[in-house]
């Protein structure tokens, strides 16, 4: 096989990417993964995982000249002295905002299964059939009983701990055991269950976060500090799981540094003959040639690509002949929720650094609820106590102020809501051609806002929020509605839906490109709709079931 032709190419090396590589190589493809950054090794490059606030010479915050630097991850947590290199320049890689959107990236080997917050939820019926119900949009091409296998499928191999609840609108999975609630929200808990008669549950956190060993894993040692890579390998990351699993084939070759600025479409054959290649670091190009490409940049990037590719037939690029590529763009709406105190608890403690937390599913529109919106919301949150940076005006100095800050504080509660946002054609991303990034690309400029569904829905996760807290016993309880800016969830999706009809979406059933069937997308660009539930996990179940089927076809010569 020459040293450019390969059987198939996985283009991104994220939660999907990763995914795409392993199912590939396991299934005996021999299989090119690139990537459009640098290359984090495993245990190796986590530099910063055993660091404490101390050992950064700014106490892990952020300064001055970073804010200047990164005028859009200065927006919300990412920017800070601890991980600053896990996320993309906004100096390299731009964007347009025509409305604010707020995108955080990671473009290294792993992507943001580096970073991600680990909460893993299937979907159901509810959320599948969401569409139709609500003619809204277009319909989903798969039920929940499609998916299910595949659900068991990733779980198992990923890791997911959690508790099973039999919640039909949150279906149970294949649980390594739950990490335990505190005291606190246990109480909180069981007072909310009790009040509500079980239609609205607080439950823990459904995490990958193993609780059990794994071959080449450890459990979870309760440190907290996922986001600088774990050395243990305790949460689920392409770099601890699917990538060790597609190099023990032999199958694999990993290119870093590599930006993929299209793919090469045969309009005779009307299938997709390869991918053509930025080099990073040497700006020069090259193409490498497979049967299947899987692109698996991230929604908005994947998009991008599509964009760029086949202009010469379609005017807005490959997978465009539908006029819905770039559109439908979809996140979660965050920002809202309550938060207060906890009475009589002080003699009793945390354990360790859980790094998980507590989750409320969605009960609203549903079982016989109606409201003035559709769709509708989760929560989650968790109770903690206050440690030794909080402020003790009375003393300030001195001896005294050294004991009192040796005993923990007071405890908290609070909950945050995670809002569905429906798809909305509007919504959109194109191709800005007056401004360009770092390698003389076109960048994208973002069109997308949360509208008046939303809107009334982010009432009902305020109010919601200060209710039940309050009703579990919760003091001094304060609801806030901040900055619900689209982006901030960093769960984009939509941009390349799945549908039945090649007139309406961009992708069938399994993930293909309608203008290219041997083109499959299955990160968060093929999602039809977005639920309110964190993605990811449906992201791993569609790319396991799309690579059994490429491989399939491929075999029975229809790609």
């Amino acid at each position: 096989m020459p040293d450019n032709t390969y059987d198939a190419i996985v283009v991104g090396s994220g939660i999907s990417g990763g995914w795409a590589a392993k199912e590939l190589t396991e299934k005996g493809l021999k299989v090119l993964m690139l990537e459009r950054g640098r290359d984090i090794e495993h245990v190796k490059d986590y530099v910063n995982a055993n660091k404490e606030a101390w050992d950064y010479p700014h106490r892990g915050e952020r300064t001055q000249q970073m804010i200047k630097d990164y005028p859009a991850l200065k927006r919300d947590y990412p920017l800070n002295e601890t991980n600053l290199d896990y996320w993309a320049s906004d100096k390299d890689s731009p964007y347009t905002e025509i409305k604010r959107f707020d995108w955080f990236r990671g473009y290294h080997v792993g992507g943001r299964s580096l970073m991600w917050g680990r909460q893993s939820y299937r979907w159901s019926d509810f959320d599948f059939e969401a569409n139709l119900k609500d003619g809204i949009a277009i319909d989903w091409p798969v039920r929940y009983k499609a998916i299910a296998p595949w659900y068991d499928y990733v779980e198992k191999f990923a890791g997911i701990s959690g508790s099973r609840d039999g919640l039909p609108q949150l279906p149970d999975g294949q649980f390594m055991p739950a990490m335990d609630m505190n005291i606190v929200e246990k109480d909180v808990s069981a007072r909310m269950n009790k009040h509500y008669n079980s239609n609205r549950k607080m439950i823990i956190g459904r995490t990958a976060n193993i609780t059990q060993p794994l071959p080449g894993r450890t459990n979870c040692q309760y440190r907290d500090k996922c986001w600088l890579g774990c050395p243990f390998g305790a949460y689920f990351s392409t770099q601890s799981s699917t990538l060790p699993a597609a190099r023990a084939t032999g199958n694999l070759t990993l290119r870093p540094w590599s930006i993929v600025t299209k793919v090469l479409y045969d309009k005779d054959k009307k299938r997709a003959t390869g991918v053509e290649v930025l080099d990073a670091e040497d700006n020069k190009t090259y193409v490498y040639n497979a049967k299947i490409i899987f692109l698996n940049a991230s929604t908005l990037n994947s998009a991008w690509v599509l964009m760029n590719s086949a202009t010469d037939v379609w005017e807005g690029g490959l997978g465009s002949s539908s006029g819905e590529l770039g559109h439908n763009i979809m996140d979660h709406h965050l920002g809202v929720g309550a938060g207060g105190t906890v009475e009589g608890f002080e003699d009793k403690y945390l354990f360790g650094r859980r790094a998980n937390g507590v989750y409320i599913p969605r009960y609203r529109n549903l079982f016989g609820d109606k409201r003035d919106y559709l769709r509708g919301f989760g929560y989650q949150g968790g109770a903690g106590r206050d440690g030794w940076g909080r402020n003790i005006p009375e003393l300030n100095i001195g001896g005294e102020f050294k004991d009192a800050l040796s005993e923990p504080g007071a405890w908290s509660m609070g909950i945050g809501g995670f809002g569905e946002t429906l798809p909305y054609h509007e919504n959109k991303i194109t191709l800005d051609k007056t401004k360009k990034d770092k390698w003389g690309l076109n960048i994208l400029a973002m069109d997308i806002e949360y509208k008046e569904n939303e809107k009334k829905m982010r009432i009902d996760m305020q109010k919601d929020a200060e209710e039940m807290l309050t009703i579990a016993g919760v003091k001094n309880v304060t609801g806030w509605t901040g900055d619900g800016t689209l982006g901030r969830g960093i769960h984009e999706m939509g941009s390349a839906r799945m549908g039945k009809d090649a007139k309406t979406s961009v992708l069938n059933g399994f993930n293909q490109v309608w203008d290219a069937p041997n083109v499959f997308v299955t990160d968060g660009s093929f999602m039809t709709s977005a639920a309110c539930q964190n993605p990811s996990l449906t992201y791993m179940a569609f790319t396991a079931r799309a690579a059994d089927h490429a491989v399939s076809e491929l075999k029975k010569m229809n790609l």
